[in-house]
């Protein structure tokens, strides 16, 4: 079973989704973030096993959205793939580099990336992400595991010209949209090994990344071990863990995304994850 968070923007609910992503079971108590928080999820999983077939009902064409709405926090991994560092010509880095996405440019699987007319060099990235199951602080590598509820995908949408011109990153990653998420979270006892994912991004149907969470510079656990020591991870929190070579901007000639564009993430054991590209 999957965790997944369905209906309009702004109004979505917590549903289980089968391994086909065909069938929804409702989900009673808040959202994701409410029920793990408060201890609940345990309990959800119990009955959703227990429940008969005939409570599982089809999804149809009804919208998933990012699984996880109303993180409190996304915190994002720069230069963490080996060979990004190289297409870079830069070292990697000894210590993982943070820096936070807005959770408001969320969004869920189908939904579109809309081009904000300031920005014309919108970018693209594949990345697995991390969502957290329980309060973690000073967690160390070796009991990471236990804080870690599943994983999903989260395309690092990025505003290349915003990112470069401001010394920063935080608008150009997190202008409305910029988020997509999803389909669904995947508990994290179905991924025996989280750095056994492969992993590709393709552009109207064009690959563009394809790489493996092998290539990670910091593994999963240490990088919630690290974060864990300079911040208090939530429940629902996302760590978008970082994007393999590949991205548009350090092609030659140089590549970004343009209205009626469609970019399709996939990796292994989770899922796929698409949206389409529009003028915002």
């Amino acid at each position: 079973m999957r965790l997944a968070s369905v209906g309009p923007a702004g109004t979505e609910r917590p549903v289980w989704i089968d391994e086909a992503g065909e069938r929804v079971l409702e989900v009673e108590g808040g959202s994701w973030r409410e029920i793990v928080a408060g201890g609940g999820f345990a309990e959800r999983r119990r009955i959703a096993r227990e429940a008969p077939r005939n409570r599982w009902r089809p999804l149809g064409g009804e919208r998933l959205g990012p699984p996880i709405p109303d993180p409190s926090k996304i915190v994002a991994i720069g230069l963490n793939y080996r060979a990004h560092a190289e297409e870079q010509n830069k070292k990697p880095p000894e210590a993982p580099l943070l820096f936070a996405k807005a959770p408001s440019c969320l969004i869920g699987a189908g939904d579109p990336i809309r081009i904000p007319p300031q920005e014309e060099k919108v970018d693209a990235e594949a990345e697995l992400a991390i969502v957290i199951g329980t309060p973690t602080k000073d967690r160390s590598p070796e009991a990471a595991p236990e804080a870690i509820l599943g994983y999903t995908i989260l395309n690092d949408v990025s505003g290349r010209g915003a990112q470069y011109s401001d010394r920063q990153w935080f608008r150009g990653k997190s202008y409305d949209t910029f988020g997509p998420c999803g389909p669904w979270i995947v508990p994290a006892a179905e991924i025996p090994d989280p750095h056994d994912l492969p992993l590709r991004a393709f552009w109207n149907d064009e690959k563009m990344q394809e790489s493996s969470t092998a290539d990670l510079i910091h593994g999963i656990y240490d990088l919630v071990a690290y974060i864990s020591r300079q911040m208090t991870l939530l429940p629902g929190d996302l760590i978008a863990t970082g994007t393999p070579s590949g991205v548009g901007v350090f092609r030659d000639p140089q590549r970004f995304l343009k209205p009626g564009d469609r970019v399709r993430i996939e990796i292994d054991r989770i899922g796929t994850l698409e949206n389409p590209v529009e003028a915002g």
